[in-house]
């Protein structure tokens, strides 16, 4: 997977399309990621000792990793991303620029 936690995404399709947000959560098996402030849904919550009083609570909802882009430096979209040996080190890169990427 090309993502880690704390990456910042753009959105290239759907509903939030153009926005950016940072990555909370990735589940590689089902290719989903979780992106900060985006596709938020209500979720309805009971009364408990926590919540006395119950009700709705936005929370994020996955979104496809065919969804979401990488951001490179100068925050636009990086494009695809690859990967190089350099110096003994994975690192990612921008297939287009061919730039390291964060």
């Amino acid at each position: 997977m090309y993502l880690k936690r704390n990456d910042l995404v753009a959105v290239i399709s759907g509903r939030h399309r153009g926005d950016q947000g940072r990555v909370l959560r990735i589940d590689s098996e089902t290719g989903q990621v979780w992106v900060q402030g985006l596709n938020l849904r209500y979720k309805h919550i009971r009364r408990s000792q926590q919540n006395p009083k119950g009700g709705r609570v936005q929370k994020e909802c996955p979104l496809h990793v065919s969804k979401v882009q990488l951001v490179g430096k100068n925050n636009q979209p990086a494009g695809r991303v690859g990967f190089r040996i350099e110096d003994g080190r994975k690192v990612r890169y921008s297939k287009k620029t061919n730039e390291v990427l964060p």
